[in-house]
């Protein structure tokens, strides 16, 4: 006969019994050793979900990069944890325009035709062109950088409704709060200006970051580029402004231009700050964005909820949890630039 369970107890009690767990502090309670059970219960239900249900799922990955990057290392790492085997159970048909936007067109028909089970999508821009597409291959934003809603993309945030759903890393909106780091970085700027890509979600990073400048006694400039080709002409135009700070938006495949962006700006002696880590992570003196390592492995929990019968429609868009301020010494000693003691403090983390 199959032992019942007292109301007051949960079946990851009965597991635990009176196991007193040790953990690095001393005696974990019994709350987070509950927590911890269930974590791995599910867990292993996904991996022994997807090892048995003998099915190969294809996925499409459409993004402006131009080569694999610690967030597609993070979105394919967590598939993993959840059973998937690239080659096994798993391909995923990865599609990088390399910041090329006369090939989306392309990208997005290729995954059209193979019948992809599902696809990752890498921005606003990108998402719209999928979307009308297809109106039934699920799709899963992993970081739309402007309100989904305001765009059009679902109907609101808690019933997208339709077939996208997935992340938005609010990138506009914390684009007024990375003037002001940039004001706190450097007290005497007056002048600041701002790299991105134009006609693409960039403009909602502009609009936000035009509110807060007057307030702050900063007078903008705008370094719009249609492509690469413009980069050093739009920082010589920076110079010849006298602009002492930069913002560099990273949107439509700003992120494949880095290095040079990076090194132009130590060139120029500019203090710049970059709307995601990837610009510290290449040499840039500071960010101020979401964890998006942390938003690739939340995309991979939704494809996977997907695969397995869940509707888009019934997954909520959700916004970050976790955000970053991250300094680079090395740049600032590059540039000549003394980063205050106390707004060093405030550094979640610092390159040395």
């Amino acid at each position: 006969m199959r032992k019942s369970i007292p109301a007051h107890r949960t079946p990851c009690d009965e597991l635990l019994g009176d196991v007193k767990i040790e953990g690095r502090g001393g005696k974990m309670n019994r709350r987070t050793a509950v927590w911890y059970l269930a974590t791995v219960f599910l867990t292993m239900t996904s991996l022994g979900w997807a090892q048995q249900s003998g099915k190969i799922y294809r996925v499409g990955y459409l993004n402006n990069t131009d080569s694999m990057r610690p967030l597609e290392s993070a979105f394919r790492k967590r598939l993993q944890e959840l059973g998937y085997t690239e080659g096994q159970n798993l391909i995923i048909e990865w599609r990088l325009t390399k910041g090329d936007r006369s090939r989306v067109p392309s990208l997005v028909a290729d995954l059209i035709n193979l019948k992809v089970d599902s696809i990752v999508s890498g921005g606003v821009g990108l998402t719209r062109a999928l979307r009308e597409a297809t109106a039934t291959i699920p799709i899963v934003m992993m970081n739309a950088d402007d309100d989904p809603v305001r765009t059009g993309l679902v109907a609101s945030l808690a019933r997208p409704g339709g077939n996208v759903t997935g992340f938005t890393n609010i990138g506009s909106e914390l684009a007024g709060k990375r003037l002001e780091l940039l004001k706190e970085t450097v007290p005497k700027s007056t002048r600041v200006a701002i790299l991105f890509m134009k006609d693409t979600a960039a403009d909602g990073h502009v609009r936000e970051t035009e509110t807060v400048a007057p307030a702050l006694g900063i007078r903008l400039q705008l370094l719009a580029l249609k492509d690469g080709t413009g980069i050093e002409g739009a920082f010589k135009n920076a110079v010849t402004q006298r602009a002492n700070g930069l913002i560099v938006v990273h949107v439509g495949g700003v992120v494949n231009y880095l290095p040079q962006i990076v090194s132009l700006a130590a060139k120029a002696k500019l203090p710049a700050i970059y709307s995601d880590s990837q610009g510290v992570i290449s040499g840039g003196l500071m960010s101020y964005s979401d964890d998006a390592p942390d938003r690739a492995r939340r995309v991979a929990e939704y494809v996977d909820r997907i695969l397995k019968g869940t509707q888009p429609a019934d997954l909520p868009v959700q916004r970050p949890i976790k955000f970053e301020l991250i300094i680079n010494l090395n740049a600032a000693k590059q540039i000549g630039l003394t980063v205050p003691p106390n707004f060093l403090a405030r550094a979640d983390k610092v390159i040395k």
